[in-house]
C-alpha cells in the first residue's frame, strides 16, 4: 500500500497532467485553425509504411524526449548530445542546467513545453522510443548542501539522518512520484499507451572544490567543497565517503520506484563507478558534478544500451 505523501503525490501528478492536457488541446485546435486553410506549404516527415504505420524518411535510431539537468543540458557536450552523435538518436529536449526535481514538477511551463515535444514527434507518425529524466543533483548541491552535514567536530559528525531522510526519502521521493506519473499520464494521453522512462541516480562525485571552468566570479560552481569546509571536513577520504552515501540514497530511492507499480515502465540506469575516482579523476570528471566529454561518453554508452 503506497504511503499517503505518495498517493497525494500520484494525485498531484494526475491534476498537473490534466491541467496541461487542458492547456494543449486549446494550443493543437489553434494550431489546426491556422494550418487550415493555410497557402503555406504543410511538408511531411514520414511515408505511409506497413499496416499504416509512419515509417521515417531519415535514418535513426528512434526518437528520445528528455527532460532533466545540466547532465543532458551541458555547454559543448552531454548524454543527449552523445545521444545524437555517437549513438544516432533523433532526442527532443525541455532539459535546462540548474534545475531541481521540484521544478520539473511543480513547475507548469516545463510539463506544457514536454507536452509540446511529445506532439510535435507524434506529428511526425512516430511514436517515441523512451523518454529520459535526469534529476536530483541540484534539489541537495549547491548553497544548501552544508545543511545536510553534521560539524565534523560534534559528536555526530556525518550526515544528519534526519535531514537526510526528509530530502532523499520524502522531497526528492514526492518530487519524483509527481513527475513520473505526470509524465506519464501525458504520454497516455497522447498515444493510447506508456512509453518507457529512464532515470537515473548519477555517479560518485569527487568534491576537490572544483566549478565549471574553475568556477570563478560568476561561473557556477563549487558546489559540494564549501559545504565541506563550512562544516569542518578537511580529509578528502571522509566527504568522498559522505558523497559515496548521498549518492547511494539517491540510487536506492529511485531503484525502489522503478519497475513496480503504478511504475512498471520506468527503467532504473545505475552509473555508480562508471567513472574512475582515483588518480586519474580528472580526465573523467570536469568538475564537481560534471564528467568530462569522455566521462560523457562513457555515461552515454549505458544509456545507449537501455533505451
Amino acid at each position: 500500500m503506497p504511503k499517503p505523501s505518495v498517493k497525494k503525490a500520484i494525485a498531484t501528478g494526475d491534476a498537473l497532467a490534466e491541467d496541461t492536457l487542458k492547456r494543449r488541446r486549446t494550443a493543437e485546435r489553434t494550431r489546426k485553425r491556422a494550418l487550415t486553410g493555410t497557402k503555406a506549404q504543410v511538408t511531411r516527415s514520414v511515408t505511409s509504411g506497413p499496416r499504416g504505420k509512419g515509417v521515417v524518411t531519415h535514418e535513426s535510431a528512434g526518437v528520445l524526449i528528455a527532460e532533466g539537468d545540466s547532465w543532458f543540458d551541458y555547454p559543448f557536450h552531454d548524454v543527449l548530445s552523445d545521444l545524437e552523435d555517437l549513438y544516432g538518436f533523433d532526442v527532443e529536449s525541455v532539459a535546462h542546467k540548474g534545475d531541481t526535481v521540484e521544478d520539473m514538477a511543480f513547475s507548469g511551463g516545463q510539463l506544457d513545453d514536454f507536452a509540446r515535444r511529445v506532439e510535435k514527434v507524434l506529428r511526425t507518425g512516430v511514436v517515441p522510443r523512451a523518454i529520459l529524466l535526469s534529476g536530483g543533483g541540484n534539489d541537495v548541491a549547491g548553497e544548501e548542501f552544508a545543511i545536510l552535514l553534521n560539524h565534523a567536530s560534534s559528536s555526530i559528525a556525518g550526515l544528519n539522518e534526519s535531514i537526510v531522510r526528509g530530502v532523499f526519502d520524502e522531497r526528492v521521493r514526492d518530487a519524483y512520484v509527481t513527475i513520473l506519473r505526470a509524465i506519464t499520464e501525458v504520454v497516455r494521453a497522447k498515444t493510447g499507451g506508456t512509453v518507457p522512462i529512464v532515470v537515473h541516480g548519477y555517479d560518485y562525485p569527487v568534491p576537490d572544490g572544483r566549478g565549471f571552468l574553475g568556477g570563478w566570479g560568476p561561473l557556477p560552481g563549487p558546489w559540494l567543497e564549501p559545504g565541506f569546509r563550512r562544516k569542518g571536513y578537511a580529509s578528502m577520504t571522509v566527504r568522498r565517503d559522505i558523497c559515496v552515501q548521498l549518492i547511494d540514497r539517491l540510487n536506492a530511492m529511485l531503484a525502489g520506484l522503478a519497475g513496480k507499480p503504478p511504475f512498471a515502465h520506468v527503467r532504473y540506469l545505475d552509473l555508480r563507478t562508471t567513472l574512475s575516482r582515483g588518480a586519474n579523476y580528472k580526465d573523467w570528471w570536469a568538475n564537481e558534478l560534471h564528467p568530462t566529454p569522455k566521462g560523457f561518453q562513457a555515461v552515454t554508452r549505458k544509456f545507449a544500451a537501455i533505451v
